[in-house]
């Protein structure tokens, strides 16, 4: 069984604003920008208000009947489900797209648009609300042993894909992740389109994945 690690992915349209940040010495496009202490505590009742400005919510509300799970359901998954998600994970991906780390035209503007000062709350925000909620794994044995079997998985993400609590800028929660969102960060990670993880490891391990074990390791991990 193929070993696997998944440090996941942040949305392609993730439309928050950028976290003051220390400097850095990492230059541009090498994958390791981000990698700074994460962004102070924010109040997530200002938060609210600073993403609807933002137009975060356009693509990343929280559907009040189904809390959870955003508007990230569209055909191509292209936005990723932000509820209950860290703010120290947000902060890092918004600040790859400033950078060029993470490469996407319309994040890259609206990250190099917005004021520093509102991404704490606004990532506040999103992580206040109920953790989001994927779609149906089923009975799917073989994205179970790839999640669970290897080597890294669960201890990066933690049990139920959780997150692990020791490194949230580096191992964020993915259980309950749009299903077509996750098949296409695995895609993109394994063809070096996206490569914004500072050790590699993520390019390197999805290189080695078949489109379909791609497929049944992303419907797996949405269903936790």
């Amino acid at each position: 069984m193929k070993r696997f690690l998944l440090v996941f992915l942040l949305s392609t349209p993730i439309m928050l604003p950028i976290v003051a940040a220390a400097p850095s010495s990492q230059t541009a496009g090498d994958g390791r920008q981000g990698l700074l202490p994460p962004a102070a505590s924010g109040d997530a009742v200002a938060g609210k208000f600073k993403a609807e400005d933002a137009r975060c919510l356009e693509c990343h509300d929280s559907n009040a009947q189904q809390p959870g799970q955003g508007l990230s359901n569209g055909p191509d998954g292209k936005f990723a489900r932000l509820a209950g998600q860290y703010p120290e994970y947000i902060a890092k991906q918004v600040r790859d797209f400033r950078s060029g780390g993470r490469r996407h035209d319309f994040m890259s503007m609206i990250a190099n648009s917005v004021d520093d000062a509102d991404l704490a709350d606004i990532a506040a925000y999103f992580a206040s609300q109920q953790p989001m909620r994927g779609d149906d794994g089923g009975d799917n044995q073989l994205g179970k042993n790839l999640f669970i079997s290897g080597d890294i998985s669960i201890s990066c993400h933690g049990s139920g894909g959780k997150g692990l609590s020791a490194d949230h800028v580096s191992y964020p929660a993915i259980g309950g992740q749009g299903r077509l969102y996750l098949e296409k960060q695995l895609r993109d990670w394994r063809s070096g389109e996206r490569r914004n993880d500072a050790t590699g490891v993520m390019n390197s391990t999805a290189r080695a994945l078949t489109d379909a074990e791609i497929q049944a390791l992303a419907s797996y991990v949405s269903g936790l």
